[in-house]
């Protein structure tokens, strides 16, 4: 599996042996890297040359049916790394029958307490398409049906980057895009009608920097606009970036176009909350 990606450390989650994950092209190179299965969540970290003290968690996206673990994960992970930043990975598992509704939540609730048990003086969040939604959930109530989660106090970051993630209109009832079917598996769906983070979001949230696309196809720019206005309501600060002309997915190689600014945004906006 090409040394996990290239990591410099793995992680398997509850300490269950070895990740264990199927990928799309075993030897594709580990920056275009795409996973399709996961058998056992692992958290793959990745060291930079002079280090800042402080740690990424990154969670690509993959419509929670796969996963972009080279474009917004490995691609992502090295340029925080440039940053100074320890980043990692998260290799979760995707809601279906096998897991149930609430697991890509567990294990991103997991590698944080991970992290965090690894000493870093600060952990922010990097999370991209649906990774954008599962890491705005960080920031919001575990659903208490779903049993007993780490306190939020632990696993919410310190900082969070979200960017063209479907943060409610997924969910029934809140969609934008008028007869939108259920999405298959039922737990996948399950998981958006219940995970709703601009609804759920806990009092006093970590800064933030939000970055969509205003003519993104698959996931309409009324999620930022929830997002931000959510953030403010709750009394926390949140700094917003809507590039009209953008792909779905645009990760950091959108080469040509003004979208490709937003890692140098992002960076001036880290230094600017002093964390950075």
């Amino acid at each position: 599996m090409l040394t996990m990606l290239g990591a410099d450390t793995v992680w398997p989650l509850y300490g269950a042996g070895e990740g264990s994950f199927t990928l799309d092209d075993a030897d594709a190179a580990p920056d275009m890297a795409v996973v399709t299965a996961v058998q056992r969540p692992v958290l793959l970290g990745f060291l930079p040359a002079r280090p800042n003290g402080r740690a990424m968690l990154v969670l690509g996206g993959g419509g929670y049916t796969a996963l972009m673990a080279g474009r917004e994960g490995v691609q992502v992970a090295r340029w925080l790394n440039g940053l100074g930043y320890r980043a990692y990975v998260l290799i979760h598992r995707f809601p279906n029958a096998a897991n149930g509704p609430s697991a890509s939540l567990d294990d991103a609730i997991e590698a944080m307490r991970m992290i965090r048990a690894g000493g870093a003086t600060g952990v922010g969040v990097v999370g991209l398409s649906s990774g954008g939604h599962l890491g705005a959930c960080l920031a919001a109530a575990y659903p208490e049906e779903w049993g007993a989660a780490t306190g939020p106090g632990f696993y919410r970051p310190d900082v969070m980057v979200i960017g063209y993630g479907p943060i409610s209109t997924n969910a029934n009832g809140r969609q934008i895009i008028a007869d939108k079917p259920p999405l298959p598996p039922a737990e996948k769906q399950a998981m958006y009608d219940r995970l709703q983070p601009d609804a759920q979001l806990l009092p006093g949230p970590p800064p933030v920097f939000i970055v969509y696309s205003g003519n993104d196809p698959v996931v309409p720019v009324e999620n930022a606009f929830r997002l931000h206005r959510a953030w403010g309501e709750a009394g926390g600060s949140a700094e917003l970036h809507v590039f009209g002309d953008a792909p779905h997915g645009f990760a950091l190689d959108a080469v040509g176009k003004p979208v490709s600014l937003w890692p140098q945004l992002c960076e001036a906006w880290l230094r600017q909350v002093g964390f950075l």
